[in-house]
């Protein structure tokens, strides 16, 4: 049984950078895709980031690319999100999520395994 917990998630100035880490436990990241989605108040769940299980894949949504960068530790298990020039249109609860599929997945249904969820407000 595979087991996220986010950390991370706090209050940041708008222009400023923050870092989330997601730890897995049950399974090696060699063996898991992982994503990052985030859900802001009244809006569907989204997809961040994401990458393969070989590690030779990401992916990022247009609304972050070149400002969140998604990046794996396979010796300590785990994967942050580390995110830069953030936005106010950026809070949201970020969530992490792993996949069994061998390829990179972009739907949140291919996703079997989530963390709780860590909350990312970003002021003016």
């Amino acid at each position: 049984q595979v087991q996220l917990v986010e950390s991370g998630g706090g209050l940041v100035q708008a222009g400023g950078s923050h870092r989330l880490s997601c730890a897995a436990s049950g399974r090696t990241l060699s063996s898991l895709g992982m994503g990052w989605f985030r859900q802001a108040p009244g809006k569907e769940r989204e997809l961040v980031a994401a990458v393969s299980r070989s590690g030779g894949t990401t992916y990022y949504a247009d609304s972050v690319k070149g400002r969140f960068t998604i990046s794996r530790d396979t010796a300590k298990n785990t994967v942050a999100l580390q995110m830069n020039s953030l936005k106010p249109e950026d809070t949201a609860v970020y969530y992490c999520a792993a996949s069994l599929a061998t390829l990179i997945c972009y739907d949140a249904t291919c996703y079997s395994h989530w963390g709780q969820g860590t909350q990312v407000t970003v002021s003016p």
